[in-house]
């Protein structure tokens, strides 16, 4: 068969879109002309090839991403796309990547796969929740020596559940939820009940308040934990917007657009994602070759000062202001980070509570 003929497309028209075909690519959505059924090796070499590929838009993506601060989001701006992955797609698959490296457990969540391992005897589950206890009273009283924490706060640290509280504080109202960290029992302190906001007591009322707790208390606090880290990545998501608006309101006169600033920290959030995960990453890989456990530290703590360092750098290179006032905007936007964060959080342990 002639060579040429056999490069003809299979079709006048594309496919997909009906746009007359001039060669084996569509000009107008890039379709491949050639309607056959493909393979196995295509199907993975779709799926897999950004990966495989040493060259592909995801290694050109990540490597600038994690060690050059800012530049991906410069770039995108000045007009150099094609090269990088999209930044919201990125965002995303970094970090269902980290949500999966940190909290996919495969004798949990496939649990059928495996055997179950057999129940140690009392004796044993005793002598390592003393022991476990013993650790952290070491730790507390070191830091009570070292004046870090005074020795009350060391005792009721020592002494203390898991707990919560919405609508106020431990000592101005609110409704304490308290979880014992060994059982997943949970205990509800609704003696300032009255004193929430009327829609709020419409919405939770002391009886569902005490169902909640029930629930909780039924299966270990397992479904609560799994519900509230199901919320942490929308409320991730609903963070990145309210950080667009404190940038906007820190560069007014960069002439720069909302979605502009929304997109700087759409860059960050999935470095912090990256960042992440090659910690836990390492760290695990640390145990299984047995690496000096003063290094793998070193190393870890090495890569999380890098994340405000990181920050701090992007900014000077996207905004291009000196450091003085890089600095100035920085410490109040980390301020503004923590408060949006705290809210954020709290939003999503409401959303898990109300959906146990």
């Amino acid at each position: 068969m002639d060579k040429d003929a056999a490069q003809l497309p299979e079709h006048s028209t594309c496919l997909n879109c009906g746009t007359e075909l001039r060669g084996q690519y569509c000009g107008k959505c890039g379709q491949r002309a050639r309607n056959r059924l493909i393979s196995l090796w295509e199907l993975l070499s779709e799926a897999f090839g950004d990966l495989l590929e040493l060259d592909s838009r995801l290694w050109r993506t990540l490597i600038p991403l994690l060690i050059r601060p800012g530049q991906l989001t410069r770039d995108y701006l000045e007009g150099r796309r094609a090269r990088y992955m999209p930044p919201f797609r990125m965002y995303l698959v970094l970090s269902v990547v980290f949500f999966v490296v940190a909290f996919f457990d495969p004798r949990d969540d496939l649990s059928l796969l495996f055997e179950p391992e057999p129940e140690p005897p009392p004796e044993e589950i005793e002598e390592r929740d003393a022991a476990a206890k013993a650790e952290a009273k070491e730790v507390l009283d070191e830091l009570a020596a070292e004046g870090v924490i005074s020795e009350d706060q060391a005792a009721a640290i020592d002494d203390s559940d898991a707990h919560f509280t919405l609508g106020g504080d431990d000592e101005d109202g609110g409704i304490a939820f308290k979880i014992d960290p060994d059982t997943g029992e949970c205990t509800l302190d609704d003696a300032g009940f009255s004193e929430m906001p009327q829609w709020v007591q419409k919405r939770l009322t002391q009886k569902r308040l005490e169902g909640i707790c029930e629930r909780i208390s039924a299966d270990g606090a397992k479904t609560f934990t799994d519900l509230l880290i199901d919320n942490i990545p929308v409320a991730l998501i609903v963070l990145l917007p309210f950080m667009a608006l404190v940038l906007k309101g820190l560069y007014p006169l960069s002439r720069r657009y909302f979605v502009e600033h929304l997109l700087f920290f759409v860059h960050f959030h999935a470095f912090f994602f990256l960042i992440l995960t090659l910690e836990i990453l390492f760290s695990r890989l640390a145990g299984l070759i047995r690496l000096p456990e003063p290094i793998s530290v070193l190393i870890i703590v090495a890569a999380t000062f890098y994340i405000p360092v990181y920050l701090y750098k992007a900014m000077r290179h996207v905004y291009g202001q000196g450091h003085f006032m890089t600095f100035t905007k920085y410490i109040t936007m980390t301020v503004a980070y923590s408060i949006g964060v705290m809210f954020t959080m709290l939003g999503a342990l409401l959303f898990a509570l109300v959906s146990v």
